[in-house]
């Protein structure tokens, strides 16, 4: 690797109107432009695009090595090596020739100044080897709790799994256990909650063979079977440990000289309670869980385990998220906590995502949190890019790495776009994140392979086997540029929603987005446990929000800190009755806008940076429209515009008007010392 990697923590078409079009008269093209810091035109390789690079096929040393110098010619210097489906029985995960070409590619990039992520499974979620954590300990296979009305069940019959006796009671197999004989509250029946193992063949995982050797392309383009091997009960510690010990130790006993250095993160992904194909009917949980949920909550769940099954059972909805923030909790515990630990004591970073777009909680874990797009849950030009919970994902990673004291926040994005993707859509959804302060791009994917079946697969390649590969270069060093400008340096912003654990609300976030208030998600754990709060608002990791957006009512917990709060008046109540302009103007009351837009606009989206004594404003037209606006800044100095796309600048008069295409992304910078 480079000393600076080495030294560092590494913690007219459309393609070209969606990044880097002149917002006003000529920008210089690169060359040796003044004042332009030599990062922005010639941005270091820790800051390149790093997609997954799916092995689906028989795989070759001599394809593998120049699918890698493909990547550096077209700007891209790093991958995450990610076993999928496609792949040869001979090539099974973590056997002698998959580690055999791993170290391979790991050497090869080392030498070329690149960098690695691994991937910790075969294929998703993450947590049971491929089946091999079960394979080792059958007690170790993904469990669940069920429901038996034992009022309607007939005797000498099995119900959820789970055999009724003669009287009309659980006959509890070796691997059952009995949770707890409860009443309904609505009907007065009486319930048996039952823990037990998933069923052969559900709570599984995606396997990495198709079940038909070499199978054709279906005409329909639908995906081929693959095997589905099972899934851990990743609630277990010790099966969590079995899983470390098979995936993470084995890594770092073969390639543990590159820790840190050529590999610098394990990528974990979306760790799922009860995995795919989950049983009707069975809610997650583990032998002993309740014991943990009552623990957490602070009183006895076990009158309530009905609502878990039943919606008509009194207050069954605050209920179920109190299980959910309780079950949440025990996988930090159990989950993250440890393969974090490891990491951290084995010198990579551990990154990834959850499950949920806007489980903030779980990222503390991460030394580098991430998230991910995919399904088209976020569109151009769709309600869906400011509205629900996915809409969340870009602050909610971004806000975990700001207040952890983190270096850099990646999401996942393209995946299973579908083959109708296109390259203008995939630079949106790059400047979607990049807005939001997302500084690690990871496309999905690379495909090693698109024969057959495999060009099927969760589709669809946005790299070499893409139309726009030939395009591809400008592109990646833009992207590398904005997460530069996305790295070491301050975000400017004093404003901050409440979210919880494992929801972050998006309605008054879309006010702000649209209002150019911007914001971070304050995960309310902070209030009581590491943040400063007092008259003049909460100060947490180097940040002073001098207004609290909140939406729900807060944990218990953080009662101390609303209470200071609300009387320093720095509270904001928000609910769907406040409406757009009173909020703006509750926190422009507390806060100076920072910009000010004219005429206003709902589809700019603005980021202010301070790095390096220059402040700089990322640009971004979110929406389908040109924009022509006048911006007021809170802060003075020349201004100069710059052009990710080919690294061009100019100067321009701070009272000129700019005018921004549909889909573009400028960066403002403003220096004050001219």
């Amino acid at each position: 690797m480079t000393r600076e990697l080495n030294r560092r923590d590494f913690l007219g078409t459309a393609g070209a109107v969606a990044l880097g079009l002149p917002l006003a008269g000529t920008l210089r093209a690169q060359g040796a432009p003044t004042g332009v810091p030599a990062e922005w035109l010639d941005p270091p390789v820790e800051f390149a695009q790093a997609p997954f690079w799916f092995w689906n096929d028989d795989l070759s040393e001599k394809e593998l090595l120049r699918q890698i110098e493909d990547f550096r010619a077209h700007g891209v210097h790093a991958f995450v090596i990610h076993p999928r489906a496609g792949l040869p029985r001979s090539i099974g995960w973590m056997s002698e020739r998959m580690i055999d070409l791993m170290r391979l590619a790991i050497e090869h990039a080392s030498e070329r100044d690149m960098w690695v992520i691994l991937y910790d499974e075969g294929m998703y979620p993450s947590g049971s080897s491929s089946g091999q954590v079960v394979a080792e300990n059958p007690a170790f296979r993904t469990r669940g709790l069920v429901c038996i009305d034992l009022d309607e069940a007939t005797p000498g019959t099995e119900v959820q799994g789970v055999r009724i006796d003669a009287e009309g009671k659980p006959d509890l197999a070796a691997d059952q256990t009995l949770v707890a004989v409860t009443g309904r509250k609505s009907n007065g029946h009486r319930l048996a909650i039952v823990d037990r193992p998933a069923r052969e063949g559900r709570s599984t995982i995606r396997g990495l063979h198709f079940v038909q050797d070499d199978p054709p392309r279906r005409a329909d383009r639908r995906e081929v079977p693959e095997n589905q091997p099972p899934g851990a009960d990743i609630l277990n510690p010790e099966s969590v440990a079995c899983f470390i010990r098979l995936v993470y130790q084995r890594f770092y006993d073969e390639f543990g000289d590159h820790f840190g250095k050529t590999i610098q993160a394990i990528f974990t992904d979306e760790p799922s309670l009860l995995a795919r194909s989950a049983e009707r009917g069975m809610v997650p949980g583990t032998t002993g869980i309740l014991e943990h949920i009552n623990r957490f909550l602070g009183y006895d769940f076990t009158e309530h385990l009905p609502t878990l099954w039943y919606a008509d059972e009194p207050d069954a909805e605050r209920r179920r998220r109190d299980y959910n923030r309780a079950i949440q909790a025990r996988l930090e515990e159990t989950f993250y906590r440890q393969i974090s630990e490891w990491c951290g004591a084995h010198g990579v970073a551990l990154t990834g995502h959850p499950m949920g777009p806007d489980d903030i909680g779980h990222l503390r874990h991460f030394h580098i949190p991430g998230q991910d797009i995919v399904w088209r849950y976020i569109e151009p030009g769709k309600p869906s890019a400011l509205e629900g919970a996915q809409s969340t994902q870009g602050k909610c990673a971004s806000s975990a790495m700001i207040h952890l004291n983190r270096r850099r926040n990646l999401n996942e994005f393209c995946g299973a776009y579908g083959h109708n993707f296109t390259f203008e859509e995939m630079q949106w959804l790059a400047n979607w994140l990049l807005i939001r302060g997302c500084n690690l791009l990871v496309p999905h994917a690379f495909y090693y392979s698109i024969r057959g079946p495999r060009i099927d697969e969760r589709p669809p390649d946005v790299g070499p086997n893409s139309p726009w590969w030939s395009q591809y270069k400008p592109f990646a060093r833009a992207t590398s540029r904005l997460c530069w400008l996305n790295t070491d340096g301050v975000h400017v912003c004093a404003l901050a929603i409440l979210g919880r654990n494992d929801y972050l609300p998006w309605q008054a976030a879309k006010v702000c987005f649209q209002h150019q208030r911007d914001f971070n998600y304050l995960e309310a754990r902070h209030l009581w446990e590491d943040a400063r709060v007092d008259s003049e608002g909460v100060h947490l990791a180097g940040m002073h929000y001098r207004a609290l957006i909140v939406e729900d009512d807060p944990p218990s917990q953080a009662k101390d800190a609303i209470d200071v709060l609300t009387q320093a008046g720095r509270i904001i109540r928000w609910d769907e009755t406040m409406g757009p302009a009173k909020l703006v103007d509750a926190i422009d009351r507390l806060i100076p806008p920072d910009v000010q837009v004219t005429p206003g606009t709902p589809d700019l989206r603005i980021r202010h940076m301070r790095k390096q004594g220059t402040d700089y404003y990322l640009l971004f037209n979110e929406g389908e429209g040109h924009l022509h606006v006048r911006l007021k800044l809170s802060v003075q100095g020349r201004w100069t515009l710059l052009d990710p796309l080919t690294a061009g600048d100019g100067t321009v008069a701070s009272d000129a008007p700019l005018s921004l295409a549909r889909h573009q992304m400028c960066v403002l910078a403003v220096d004050p010392m001219a």
